[in-house]
């Protein structure tokens, strides 16, 4: 695997938009977060977060196509086969497959829940990440609004790896309050 930095520009070649660079960068947070709790490659795993939505400006919306090009990309990068499924399967509906391991569970539960803490962030603009609670986020999750674009599957992926929703919300909030800043918030 190539530096961070190395993958920050390949990002950003990608992906125009500060809002999903901001997301990105907040999956990566989770990511670390999780590789601790398993024991895990924090390098890896980090790095799947980062690089998960590098099509997303590519697909233009298309989810039968989104984590397909993706996963091109990096596999055509030289990025670990495992990280390169991970990324693959964090979309169900272009990969037709179903997720297998504790990386590609923790990566579709990450990065949803990470888009949902952003979502309730967003509604209450002059509150930070780091003030949102979790019952906020799981409230959320359940309006209309929000579950519009997000699959309670793919919250539910944190129970495949042992961890319940509160937690993992909980979890992930305070991956992302220490960059908060940097994301935007």
């Amino acid at each position: 695997m190539k530096s961070r930095e190395y993958y920050l520009e390949l990002l950003h070649s990608h992906i125009g938009n500060p809002r999903l660079v901001a997301h990105s960068k907040a999956s990566e947070a989770v990511m670390r977060t999780l590789a601790r709790r398993f024991g895990e490659s924090e390098e890896l795993w980090g790095l799947t977060g980062l690089l998960h939505d590098i099509d997303s400006e590519i697909c233009g919306g298309d989810s039968r196509i989104h984590a397909v090009k993706g996963s091109q990309i990096l596999r055509e990068e030289g990025f670990p086969e495992e990280a390169v499924r991970a990324v693959l399967l964090h979309n169900e509906m272009a990969a037709g497959e179903k997720r297998s391991t504790v990386f590609e569970h923790a990566l579709a539960a990450g990065e949803t829940v990470t888009g949902l803490i952003f979502a309730v962030a967003m509604v209450y603009p002059d509150r930070k990440i780091s003030s949102v609670k979790v019952k906020s986020v799981v409230k959320r999750m359940k309006e209309k609004i929000f579950a519009a674009s997000v699959k309670r599957e793919n919250i539910m992926e944190c129970e495949e790896i042992g961890i319940h929703l509160e937690e993992f919300v909980e979890m992930a909030i305070e991956a992302l309050a220490p960059i908060e800043e940097e994301l935007g918030f």
